[in-house]
């Protein structure tokens, strides 16, 4: 059994406990901003393909005392680097936390870097370059207090990249913070779910997806542990075999996304196709107040502008006031849930939350109001 470490959005060490658990994993315990758990090779594959609200798993290799640049790179200088890593390959290095004297992260990256690359020369007469962009070895960095965790990234870039997004919008939701969404309002297939702010359509893709039970890294083309001397190309051609058997043929329930921005929808309609659900999931351009309840008792989730981000918060006052209005008029049955970093507009709905949930959307503190509409 390996130890690993899952990176997570603060807020969601519950849900990603459980996920992780639901996937096989021993020993889950959650932790600041992540979760430890431990498992086998399968496991990390696994975890990779199918977790839905967790951002990179990393590989512990090494933990040291790590006070000062000079310590951590001695410490570093002592892991035997060519178990990992040839001179032709290349690589790269990421650093979270800090402590007093390590408190530049790039700074702290940089001592990493030198420490392998010195190695390398003595060992070789030559090193690793350097690639950013898509490295056969990510490593990780993690100064907490007096104290290093040196870790593989096993995921390469951050899981919530799902691998079929060429179209953005302006202030896109992440794909883990909506699968969490998703998870907290409690969503199931056989509702029918209703985004009717849906900008470039994260939330009803990831519904698909949970829907249709499509993995979330299966449109992705790469992951870290690919370029890993020890990849079995053969195991995970089997999982991702497994993974296209186990999909849904059709949605149990229906999936609507609107939004007032006809561009919006564009791109919304572009990610769908990209994913291969566009015929799956309803995607329409319509003003909040057209909406319509589509059926008598589902889930509607809004991720409105609150200020911090698209527009004024004196100005959104009578959207939300809007929002509370459809609700009460038009989806009685059925749950509906505002995320929102402004608490001034949440009280503007109008309507009692039967739950207040935290949740924080980046570094925002916000909060997912809920309300059962009856």
């Amino acid at each position: 059994m390996t130890q690993y470490f899952a990176t997570v959005a603060r807020g969601l060490e519950t849900i990603a406990s459980q996920e992780l658990e639901n996937l096989g994993a021993a020993n889950v315990r959650p932790a600041f901003a992540g979760v430890h758990f431990e498992g086998d090779k399968t496991l990390l594959y696994r975890v990779n393909l199918w977790a839905r609200t967790i951002f990179r798993v990393l590989v512990p290799i090494a933990e040291f005392p790590c006070y000062n640049a000079a310590k951590l790179y001695r410490e570093v200088q002592k892991i035997m680097w060519d178990d990992y890593l040839e001179p032709h390959n290349t690589f790269a290095v990421d650093c979270t936390g800090g402590n007093e004297k390590l408190n530049h992260t790039h700074y702290t990256a940089l001592q990493v870097k030198n420490a392998i690359a010195d190695q390398q020369r003595h060992q070789f007469g030559t090193r690793s370059n350097i690639d950013t962009q898509k490295p056969d070895l990510l490593i990780n960095i993690h100064i907490e207090k007096e104290n290093g965790i040196l870790s593989l990234d096993s995921s390469g870039s951050s899981l919530h990249r799902r691998g079929y997004r060429p179209a953005m919008g302006v202030a896109p939701l992440k794909e883990t913070l909506a699968s969490a969404l998703l998870e907290m309002a409690e969503y199931t297939p056989d509702l029918p779910f209703v985004d009717p702010l849906c900008g470039s359509g994260t939330l009803p893709i990831e519904a698909a997806f949970k829907a249709l039970n499509i993995a979330p890294g299966f449109y992705r083309e790469w992951f870290g542990f690919m370029s890993w001397r020890d990849f079995d190309q053969t195991l995970w051609n089997q999982l991702c075999q497994d993974a296209e058997k186990s999909q849904r043929a059709e949605l149990p329930s229906l999936i609507i996304g609107s939004d007032r921005d006809p561009e919006m929808i564009k791109q919304a309609q572009i990610n769908a196709e990209q994913c291969d659900i566009i015929d799956q999931i309803q995607l329409m351009q319509k003003d909040f107040g057209e909406i319509e309840a589509p059926a008598d008792k589902g889930i509607i989730i809004c991720n409105p502008p609150y200020g911090e981000r698209l527009g004024d918060a004196q100005e959104l006052g009578e959207f939300y006031k809007l929002m509370g209005d459809v609700f009460k008029q038009r989806f009685k049955g059925w749950n509906a849930y505002i995320l929102t970093g402004n608490k001034e507009l949440g009280k503007r709905v109008g309507l009692r939350t039967s739950r207040r949930i935290p949740v924080y959307n980046g570094g925002l503190a916000c909060t997912l109001l809920k309300y059962e509409l009856y």
